[in-house]
């Protein structure tokens, strides 16, 4: 399993190159909108989302049948820009299930900038 060359395909909403990594039965959830999809849900929800998109896998852990990456995702025009957490489950060298975070990039809340503590990371 290529996870990087996976994350590309979903980066471009390239549905033909997305299906093949996908066991039939796998399921997708995306936890922090508490939706659960199917294959052909996951293809649509990411191939007809709008806008032009592009990404990197920032890194990549790998323990047994489980891979685990932390992907940036960002619009073109750069007005958004994404963070997710993936817990993408392998069998039979395809996806058999995924968890997965997304995050809204941004500043840090008032509140701490505020209070003047943390330091960005970059």
């Amino acid at each position: 399993m290529d996870i990087k060359n996976f994350w590309e395909a979903v980066i471009r909403q390239d549905a033909e190159r997305i299906r093949p990594y996908f066991k039939e039965t796998a399921w997708i959830n995306w936890h922090c909108t508490n939706e659960r999809f199917s294959v052909d849900e996951f293809i649509k929800a990411n191939c007809e989302y709008p806008g032009r998109w592009d990404g990197m896998v920032e890194r990549i852990e790998r323990s047994g049948e489980l891979i685990t990456t932390v992907t940036k995702v960002f619009s073109k025009e750069g007005s958004l820009s994404f963070h997710a957490v993936s817990f993408i489950k392998i069998e039979d060298d395809k996806i058999a299930s995924i968890d997965e975070y997304w995050g809204d990039d941004g500043p840090a809340p008032q509140w701490r900038l505020d209070k003047k503590i943390g330091v960005p990371i970059r």
